[in-house]
């Protein structure tokens, strides 16, 4: 044996050994902590108890509960906030941006106990109208055990396109503007709605500014078709003695912006509540996504200029590593 093996050995015995040391006796990993989370109330500053903010909910006649999509944490959120109210006995309707107006049939079946979600979901052709539909299960599931009924608030979403793409509302076709409400109740006449969605929707990288304007006829279409949607419901008989709890992406209802101010508008002194969970880390885009987006800055000079807190409440979670 060569000097060199001899001086080799000992170093690769020694490997063999913290390798099978490694294999047989190593800890198990202890389990990441809880990230800290905490609810706070953007009227007061503060941090509020949840039990507190559910009871404030019991004084509103409508909850927005505001998320990005894409992100468990907050269904899981909004499954907790509706389970809370209806065990404190509200009557509450479940009004979900997930589904189109045209599903309501098979929504009102699946409300009197006739389909299953399954059948609903098949009915509803929620694969290709909403296909991360599966994040909703858990509502839907426990709307159905409380006896909650769901309502479909969006407008069909080949009119949204029709508006975003063609021109604006001005140049929508008759046939598919009889699915929006009365023109006198489409206001786009809302600078500041305006400007923010402007400032946002710069974040793609082939956004033409010369196309802004009737994409954003066309979130102006959907919010005031939701919101038409939501106050003919609590209106009518059956939704006088209801509450509603909305669920929809919080660029149709933070900073009282979209279907709250379109609400208030039909239900003038309507009381309503806001909630928004943050990001904090949990947005994920993909490849294609990120290629598509370019950096923007919404400055605190930006948000200022609103003049009003981006909504009631807040759930706030700590960053994610």
């Amino acid at each position: 044996m060569t000097s060199f093996l001899k001086c080799m050995l000992p170093a690769v015995l020694l490997a063999a050994m913290a390798g099978c040391a490694t294999m047989t006796h190593q800890p198990p990993k202890a389990p990441k902590p809880a990230r800290a989370s905490m609810w706070v109330d953007c009227l007061r500053a503060e941090p509020v108890a949840y039990p507190d903010m559910v009871e404030d909910f019991r004084q509103a006649r409508v909850i927005y509960l505001g998320e990005i999509h894409t992100i468990p944490r907050h269904h899981q959120l909004q499954e907790q906030i509706l389970n809370s109210l209806a065990s404190h006995g509200v009557k509450l309707v479940l009004a979900m941006e997930q589904f189109e107006y045209f599903t309501q049939p098979a929504l009102d079946r699946y409300n009197a106990g006739a389909i299953d979600l399954d059948a609903l979901i098949r009915q509803t052709n929620l694969d290709e109208r909403w296909p991360d539909h599966a994040a909703y299960h858990g509502l839907l599931t426990a709307a159905r055990r409380w006896g909650i009924p769901v309502l479909a608030l969006n407008a069909r979403a080949e009119t949204i396109r029709a508006i975003a793409r063609g021109g604006g509302l001005a140049n929508l076709p008759a046939e598919q503007r009889r699915e929006l409400p009365a023109p006198a109740s489409i206001v786009t006449d809302d600078p500041l709605y305006e400007r923010l969605l402007k400032k946002i929707l710069a974040v793609h990288m082939a956004m033409d500014p010369a196309k802004l304007q009737p994409i954003f006829e066309a979130q102006v279409a959907r919010d005031e078709t939701m919101a038409s949607r939501l106050a003919d419901f609590l209106d009518a008989g059956a939704g006088r003695d209801r509450s509603a709890l909305v669920i929809c992406g919080r660029g149709h209802c933070e900073f009282g912006f979209g279907i709250p101010a379109r609400v208030a508008r039909r239900i003038p002194g309507i009381s309503q509540r806001t909630v928004i969970f943050s990001d904090s880390g949990d947005l994920h885009l993909t490849q294609e996504e990120r290629t598509q987006a370019r950096d923007i800055e919404v400055s605190h000079e930006f948000l200022q200029g609103l003049g009003r807190p981006v909504a009631d409440y807040l759930q706030v979670t700590e960053l994610a590593d």
